[in-house]
């Protein structure tokens, strides 16, 4: 008998790649080739089919039921307060679910609004940032911007006091600009809960994860790196603990060696799935293609494709095709290779798979390694990650007062060395 998996995520399509937008960087809207003719709504069969088979596979007192598109809020309001009454029906004893639900905003009301408060639904809402960043890409099947419409969606969301995460992807666009779009987010929409997800498109027809290029939205590996690390200058001098950056929670896990947090850090894969409209179930979000499909739950029970061998393969994978250069970097503890997705150019030996984004990756962690080691040793002493801003800004004094007694011929209080391991002096070093 296979063994399977106590419990696994799994991204529900209810409307399939079906959305009221025409976002020039979305890899899902050429989805709905693999499904020509399709309504792209969810029957009332898989429907429960879903619900039924998801919990009764989870053996754990929490179950997420996560709902994304295309845009979900396509099949209508009464298709998740079905959902609801499925889910009591369905809900062993003792068992807690928490449904996630990710959307453009564009359709949401106070209508909307109530119904995710009353049913504590936490939100995942997509803004791109300041409304010329937003709206380059990020238009409707007419070409307009969306930003007021996203922005008025954020405040119906706060006014009823729905919890949300803000998903922001970045672009070669809005890359450029990391404090801007950062502050926007916290100073402007006064929201506190952020996820940086990186634009790596590749650059052909089908939409698969094929080929070795990439558009011009994607932003490029130094780009990421530039961007993370100017936003957390910025987070772990004033931020930690008052707005939360899912990018920096996940990589200061790794600093306490939990890896995994968020999956595309962890050592393998294969326990994030996705379900299309019809009940056929894929590997992963990113990979919705026919060489990941698994079957339909409708046919083969749920917990059975996802312990097949097919898709224990698919996670095992990320980790023994991990190239060489990759297993001996000396951030392997922390990043794992990142998402296989990203995983198609060869490393400077040649080697296949290797990470798109590694550069960048690599130029983060090396910058950040201190004061997440800070942070992860105050965590492990019982203490709060938030007091890492004291310990920087006393350092800080420190290390100014020591530039202001420099002498011209001083060795640098900053501690860099030339080519030769020499301390550098201070008039040929911060005392230019």
């Amino acid at each position: 008998m296979k063994q399977q998996p106590s419990a696994f995520h799994l991204m529900a399509k209810p409307s399939g790649s079906a959305c009221n937008l025409n976002c020039a960087y979305c890899f899902f809207l050429k989805k709905e080739k693999l499904y020509p003719g399709s309504h792209f709504r969810m029957a009332d069969e898989v429907h429960e089919a879903y619900i039924k088979q998801l919990l009764e596979a989870h053996q754990t007192p929490e179950v997420t039921i996560a709902w994304q598109g295309g845009e979900p809020t396509l099949v209508g309001l009464d298709f998740f307060r079905r959902s609801l009454e499925l889910q009591k029906r369905y809900q062993k004893p003792g068992t807690r679910i928490e449904n996630t639900f990710q959307t453009n905003g564009v359709l949401l009301n106070d209508e909307w609004c109530r119904f995710f408060q009353e049913n504590k639904f936490l939100i995942g809402l997509s803004l791109d940032g300041p409304r010329e960043l937003h709206d380059f890409y990020r238009k409707d099947k007419g070409g307009h911007g969306t930003f007021d419409r996203v922005v008025r969606a954020a405040r119906l969301l706060q006014k009823h006091k729905v919890e949300f995460n803000i998903l922001c992807t970045v672009s070669s666009k809005n890359g450029e600009h990391p404090l801007r779009v950062y502050r926007f987010f916290r100073d402007e929409l006064a929201t506190h809960y952020i996820q940086f997800i990186p634009i790596v498109e590749r650059d052909n027809e089908s939409g698969f994860q094929e080929g070795n290029t990439v558009t011009d939205r994607s932003l490029g590996p130094d780009q990421w790196g530039r961007f993370l690390i100017e936003i957390f200058d910025e987070w772990v001098k004033r931020d930690v603990g008052r707005t939360f950056v899912v990018n920096f929670d996940g990589a200061l896990a790794g600093w306490l060696g939990m890896a995994g947090t968020v999956c595309i850090f962890g050592p393998t894969c294969g326990l994030a799935l996705a379900l299309e409209h019809n009940g056929d179930l894929y590997s992963c979000d990113h990979f919705v293609e026919p060489n990941h499909f698994l079957g339909n739950i409708l046919t083969t029970p749920m917990n059975e494709l996802v312990a097949s061998a097919k898709q224990k393969n698919f996670g095992q994978d990320k980790k023994d095709r991990l190239p060489r250069y990759c297993r001996e970097c000396e951030f392997l503890f922390v990043c794992n290779g990142e998402c296989p997705k990203n995983r198609f150019i060869p490393t400077p030996d040649g080697e296949p798979e290797w990470n798109y984004l590694c550069a960048g990756y690599k130029a983060f962690f090396k910058h950040a390694d201190r004061p997440m080691k800070i942070m992860a040793d105050l965590i492990r002493r019982g203490r709060s990650a938030e007091e890492v801003m004291g310990i920087l800004d006393m350092e800080g004094k420190n290390i100014r007062a020591k530039f202001e007694k420099a002498g011209r011929n001083d060795p640098c209080p900053c501690g860099a060395t030339d080519e030769g391991g020499k301390p550098k002096k201070f008039k040929k070093c911060h005392g230019k």
